[in-house]
């Protein structure tokens, strides 16, 4: 029998936003509490004179775990048909840190709930950035308490644009902004007739379109060398496989000095475990076709893998645990899977007080259970992922002296001043403007057109699908027709960038870079437009124009806000 999926989904937002209650609901509605946690609850509202409080099956749950069976309030169960869930919800500040750094929130997907009635709260925001240190990439922002604003569409559009906002500065973009009330069911797991203005999925429903994370042995290969030993004529290189898949005949490179062999052999102990391929989480060793001199913290990768990062600076958000509080310009030691190196924090660019949630700008120092963003720099290149591509290869620890006193996980390299928006795989670059914001200036009587966004995209990061004068599907393909490339976004994430050669037609919309709806319908009407395409000559402006506007829509998915 396969194992069924488990997606982990953590969910933040300000205390008094309805977070339980929401929780509640999902689990009473798909009948995953116990009669008797129920039938708790009954008499508890019925005690205190109140409608029955899905909130306090919470509670309840909590008071079940005592008398031993396995449910745990921070981290929750409930299936659909599927697959099934693990609701990681922490009610405080301080014990929301705790569980981000012990592994608790290493959670796949988030819900940011936000009250109606209340709007964006100083909490709201700063739960908010508690998921841009996690690296969550897919996240829905769910505004809760409809029925406190009569059910009103015009209310949920201005919480949505003001946290959406927010959410830009912090690389964070939601899939979906789901209007719901959890006390009255509205939208959960039934659809809301309350609010017809309403198009999209129930909540239950848009949790199963989350794309769970590619497993460990599906992404790219990672094979961190612990030792090299020498049996009779053999060097064995030994290890364990901390993402990917190796096999005989396997040509890889070793990093950081770029190394490429082949792999000649997979050794086995005792010889009857022998496997044609292994994958991640195996220990293993093997043999390659050249002498190189191999050493303990050197990483394998595949030959044309150049996604694994080598440089000597990088940005981080570290937990702090040391007897000492963590400065600038002194020497740490940093654990990186069998990498050790000395190095210093360059920059101390935000800390967190891990009660209040509190931020400070440029601090001079880290103290302890506090939270930073820190700019590191090793004193020899190392090996390394984001955390968010790959969290064995983007996680590490410090050491102060003799102790580990922190952990951190790796946001991605320092110093790389972005002059335009990017969408990036392998040696292939589109700079892309569907995401620049059109506003018409009342005073000049001109549109203007602003570039909100100056970063790098790549495979694998979530887009801003949705900005105040653009919205765009969750799967489409944007087009550039001076690069002669396609980048495809399927579920708010850059999948893939291909040349236009490569492209096939997969019947979702198109985008140009510009950000324009591209009139095609069919495989027919791409044949033409691409047959036309080729014959535009670079600066011909009069027949590009004609071109832009037989195959161009700019009333598809923009529109444009009135400034002074």
């Amino acid at each position: 029998m396969t194992a069924r999926e488990l997606l982990k989904i953590v969910v933040v937002g300000h205390v008094d936003h309805g977070k339980s209650t929401i929780i509640g609901r999902l689990l009473y509605d798909t009948k995953s509490v116990p009669e008797t946690a129920i039938e708790r609850v009954k008499k508890i509202s019925k005690e205190k004179g109140r409608p029955f409080e899905y909130a306090y099956l919470l509670d309840a749950l909590e008071e079940e775990q005592k008398q031993g069976i396995t449910i745990d309030t921070t981290q929750i169960k409930f299936s659909t048909p599927k697959r099934d869930y693990l609701i990681i919800d922490a009610p405080g500040h301080k014990e929301f840190l705790k569980n981000m750094v012990s592994g608790a929130a290493n959670a796949e997907a988030a819900l940011l709930v936000i009250d109606a009635a209340e709007g964006v709260q100083e909490q709201s925001k700063r739960h908010a950035y508690i998921l841009s240190l996690l690296g969550i990439q897919k996240v829905y922002v769910i505004v809760n308490k409809m029925d406190m604003i009569d059910f009103s569409e015009e209310k949920f559009k201005e919480i949505k644009y003001e946290i959406s906002s927010f959410l830009d500065k912090l690389n964070v973009y939601p899939q979906k902004y789901i209007p719901v009330s959890g006390f009255l069911g509205e939208n959960i797991t039934r659809k809301s007739d309350k609010m017809p203005w309403y198009k999209g999925e129930t909540l239950l429903e848009a949790l199963d379109l989350f794309e769970k994370d590619k497993e460990l042995e599906d992404r790219p290969l990672r094979f961190p060398i612990q030792d090299v030993y020498k049996f009779d004529h053999r060097r064995i290189i030994a290890g364990r496989l901390e993402s990917g898949r190796l096999k005989v005949g396997d040509e890889i490179k070793i990093l950081p000095e770029g190394k490429v062999s082949k792999v000649k052999s997979i050794e086995f102990w005792p010889e009857n475990n022998k496997k044609d391929e292994v994958v991640a989480g195996m220990s293993i060793g093997i043999t390659i076709e050249d002498e190189f001199f191999n050493k303990r913290g050197e990483v394998i990768v595949h030959k044309n893998d150049n996604t694994l990062y080598v440089s000597d600076t990088f940005r981080a958000n570290l937990f702090w645990l040391g007897k000492r509080n963590l400065v600038k310009n002194k020497t740490y030691k940093l654990k990186l899977v069998t990498q050790e190196t000395e190095c210093e924090i360059v920059s101390i660019d935000k800390v967190i007080d891990a009660t209040t949630l509190e931020t400070v700008e440029n601090a001079l120092e880290v103290r302890t259970n506090d939270v930073a963003e820190v700019t590191i720099k090793t004193k020899e290149k190392i090996c390394f992922d984001e955390f968010k591509v790959n969290p064995t290869t983007g996680r590490f620890v410090l050491v102060d002296e003799y102790d580990v006193s922190g952990g951190g996980i790796i946001s991605g390299l320092a110093n790389l001043k972005e002059e335009a928006t990017k969408f990036v795989k392998d040696d292939k670059e589109m700079i892309v403007h569907c995401f620049d914001e059109y506003y018409y200036s009342l005073s000049e009587g001109l549109i203007r057109k602003h570039s909100k966004y100056k970063r790098t995209f790549k495979v694998g990061d979530a887009v801003p699908i949705e900005g105040e004068t653009y919205s765009y599907p969750e799967s489409f393909d944007v087009i550039d027709i001076n690069g002669k490339l396609v980048a495809k976004v399927r579920k708010g994430q850059l999948s893939d960038l291909v040349d236009i050669d490569q492209y096939i037609y997969s019947e979702l919309p198109i985008i140009t870079a510009d950000g324009f709806y591209l009139k095609v319908n069919s495989i027919d009407e791409f044949k033409d437009f691409k047959n036309e395409l080729v014959q535009l000559q670079k600066n011909d402006n009069f027949h590009l124009a004609m071109f832009a506007n037989k195959w161009y829509d700019i009333s598809a998915n923009r529109s444009f806000k009135f400034t002074v």
